[in-house]
């Protein structure tokens, strides 16, 4: 059996606030799904921008794959083009549009049909005492489960 794909970039959670999410497809070359089937991905840095052809997602490092060669592998921090209806896009783009938001990729999961797909969340960014809030909320859960588990 194949292994699952399930890499989940923590650090974006811990910056921003998520509003919404999508599920987006990514346009990816053979070299780069084994990679990220090995587990080889690095989305801590990553973001969206939309160019005039579509949402892009930037600087999410895939390392190349050692069997690939020289020849038919990828760059490692090449763009890649989100699969997105036309609605979502429109949709996100307003969005974008107001003072704050921004798009960060959340997780890489192998859909049900055997696809890679992004999930990727609109978000506002936290200041510095809205995560020192949410380690203290956490801590204070933590201790309770301790007591009552």
């Amino acid at each position: 059996m194949e292994k699952e794909i399930n890499i989940v970039n923590r650090k974006a959670r811990h910056d921003f606030f998520i509003d919404e999410t999508y599920t987006a497809g990514v346009a990816l070359k053979g070299s780069e799904i084994k990679s990220i089937r090995l587990g080889n991905v690095n989305m801590s840095e990553a973001y969206c921008v939309f160019l005039p052809d579509g949402l892009w997602v930037k600087n999410m490092h895939i390392s190349e794959f050692k069997q690939g060669g020289t020849y038919h592998n990828h760059a490692p921090l090449r763009d890649r083009k989100l699969l997105l209806t036309k609605r979502e896009l429109r949709k996100l783009k307003a969005k974008m549009e107001i003072k704050g938001y921004t798009i960060v990729p959340l997780k890489f999961f192998q859909a049900d049909t055997g696809y890679a797909k992004l999930e990727i969340g609109l978000g506002r960014g936290k200041k510095m005492f809205d995560k020192r809030e949410d380690l203290k909320k956490r801590d204070v859960e933590r201790e309770i489960k301790r007591f009552v588990g």
